[in-house]
């Protein structure tokens, strides 16, 4: 398959909500395991389709660490189905090389997927763990929203952007996200 070259915080196609998927088809598979070479290759734990120019709702995870083995995960047309609790942690991301900030994010979700073949699964992620979040992450960028969206403090988020060469976070997209600040009791 191929590496392809991830899209950098800044490209406005990021910001565009993508297409859901209406056929598993061998371009699908392919996009797929482009998506996995892609994210192992670049170290990351989740790639979604847009990162790498492609407008459709499919995003790949892998939260495996140390000596076991992958994991890979492949979410089509995702749908977060239920989402409680609150976690404050450090997110990175692959559009946004070295550069890392604190946000807000749920600490259990459920979401409802298609796998790699097309089949429906529900699967839950809780208690703030990597999976959780990266679920959280990877599908907001199926609409178009970035994890700096969800900053906890601008100030800071802005500072390293500008240490790592990347545009200052858009005041304009910040979320409001009132159920989370009251979990975590702001």
């Amino acid at each position: 398959m191929a590496v392809k070259k991830i899209l950098e915080y800044g490209t406005p196609s990021l910001r565009e909500p993508s297409k859901e998927v209406h056929k598993v088809s061998s371009k699908i598979k392919t996009l797929i395991q482009d998506m996995f070479d892609t994210m192992y290759v670049n170290n990351g734990v989740g790639l979604a389709a847009p990162q790498i120019g492609v407008n459709l709702r499919v995003f790949v995870v892998d939260c495996s660490s140390g000596d076991e083995p992958l994991k890979p995960m492949v979410f089509i047309n995702p749908k977060i189905i239920k989402k409680t609790g609150a976690v404050l942690s450090q997110e990175g991301c692959l559009s946004f090389p070295e550069a890392y900030t604190e946000v807000k994010r749920y600490k259990d979700v459920m979401v409802k997927a298609l796998d790699r073949n097309g089949k429906p699964f529900v699967m839950e992620a809780k208690d703030g763990t990597l999976l959780a979040r990266c679920i959280q992450h990877e599908n907001d960028h199926l609409d178009g929203i970035l994890f700096i969206d969800h900053t906890t403090n601008r100030f800071e988020a802005d500072k390293v952007m500008a240490e790592h060469n990347l545009p200052p976070v858009e005041v304009d997209r910040l979320l409001d996200e009132p159920e989370l600040d009251k979990e975590l009791g702001k």
